[in-house]
């Protein structure tokens, strides 16, 4: 059974910076890519950063210069580097993966942590 755990959320005042960790565990054959993405109150899940199996990750263009993401392939594990906060960075914050596991690629998601932007 597959599992994302993330870890890494919490209170930062404008200006500082967090970094979120996820960890993929459980039945995995393969990992093509891992991401964040986040959901702010009252709307849709959108993409943040994703790295895949080569070239440059994605990011979207209101972090651009500010969050880094990271992988390590070895650990299965993802990163994303928050500097610069703003309180519109406030939202719940989601590991995405892309898995193979015996049936097939899946799609899997983390359980979200919360970050909050705010002085």
């Amino acid at each position: 059974q597959v599992q994302l755990v993330e870890s890494g959320g919490g209170l930062v005042q404008p200006g500082g910076s967090l970094r979120l960790s996820c960890a993929a565990s459980g039945g995995i054959r393969d990992i093509k890519s891992m991401g964040w993405y986040l959901q702010a109150p009252g709307k849709q899940r959108e993409l943040v950063a994703m790295a895949g199996t080569g070239g440059s990750p994605n990011y979207a263009d209101s972090v651009k210069g500010r969050f880094t993401i990271s992988r390590d392939r070895n650990r299965n594990r993802v990163y994303l580097q928050m500097n610069s906060l703003k309180p519109e960075d406030t939202a719940v914050y989601y590991c995405y993966a892309n898995i193979l596991i015996n049936t097939g690629w899946r799609d899997y998601w983390g359980q979200g942590t919360q970050v909050t932007v705010s002085s």
